[in-house]
């Protein structure tokens, strides 16, 4: 092996299959590496028991709670403790020495005081993924997902790795002669929530050629699959926009799109008439924490 790094980070921001981390363990066995597991995204529905567990395998194990976890905007870290292994020639046990280092780092290198309020938080959001409910929710999230990528598809969409196994899907737009950035202005422009997202291939991390989205808040709002099926109609009348408003830019310019989209008075109809669409249909359905929906 020409490189044997001391840690490898099983983790990731826009991957939507599941992680194979008994596979990565015997890699960091032979290079002798930590394995860590950022599990961010995907807390919730390891939580739940739907999507492979890091612990067994990974050495450190990091998620932030405010994601597929529901919880306040915080952080958790898991690490090994007690003993390692066993001293071939004295028999004495070799410890982890992980939670020194982690927590010098974390105070005083990273941190100051404690937020009581944002800890009290977090305990809360655990206690609330003790429950069934929590895991009947995470189940929902991905019946929702699974259906959200199949009506992509149906339309047209490409999807990186072909599917889904868990709360997002990353859609290749270069097919369809799109990219995320104008994909994503077009989008929230009508409260359609997206985000650019590079994809494999990709050469500017400004025009991207992919787009992801989720499942979890629109589940939270009580969206099942025929919403989702609905969910895909609009993304796939926003690409149309798109389409339409590059025919009307003079220019390869995202600038001039941009341009075009506020400035245009055919293409300020289209986005005018799928915003009062979306906003028709999303209010519908309750907003956690908002009387008003």
């Amino acid at each position: 092996l020409l490189f044997r790094p001391k840690l490898i980070i099983a983790g990731a921001s826009a991957y939507a299959r599941k992680f194979d981390y008994e596979r990565i363990r015997k890699t960091c066995e032979a290079t002798n590496s930590l394995l860590m597991a950022d599990m961010a995204h995907i807390s919730g529905i390891v939580a739940a028991g739907l999507l492979p567990s890091p612990f067994e395998h990974c050495h450190v194990v990091t998620t932030t709670t405010h994601k597929t976890l529901r919880g306040p905007r915080s952080g958790i870290i898991f690490f090994r403790r007690g003993v390692r292994s066993i001293h071939p020639k004295t028999g004495e046990p070799i410890k982890w020495q992980l939670e020194q280092q982690i927590n010098s780092a974390l105070f005083p290198g990273l941190q100051g005081g404690p937020h009581n309020h944002a800890i009290a938080s977090v305990a809360v959001a655990l206690r609330q993924a003790n429950t069934p409910e929590f895991r009947e929710y995470q189940a929902q999230v991905l019946r929702n997902s699974a259906v959200f990528a199949e009506e992509l598809i149906k339309r047209g969409f490409s999807l990186i790795s072909g599917g889904t196994d868990n709360h997002l899907v990353l859609v290749d737009l270069r097919p369809r002669n799109l990219d995320g950035a104008r994909m994503e202005h077009v989008c929230n422009s009508c409260n359609i929530s997206v985000n650019k997202n590079s994809v494999p291939g990709d050469k500017s991390a400004l025009t991207p050629g992919g787009l992801r989205m989720g499942s979890p808040a629109l589940t939270s709002r009580g969206f099942k699959e025929a919403e989702f099926i609905r969910v895909a109609e609009l993304v796939d009348e926003g690409a149309e926009i798109v389409q339409f408003a590059k025919t009307k830019t003079s220019s390869k310019k995202l600038k001039d799109f941009f341009a075009v989209c506020t400035q245009d008075e055919q293409v300020l109809e289209k986005i005018a008439k799928l915003k009062t669409t979306v906003n028709d249909f999303a209010l519908s359905y309750p907003m956690p924490g908002f009387d008003d929906h």
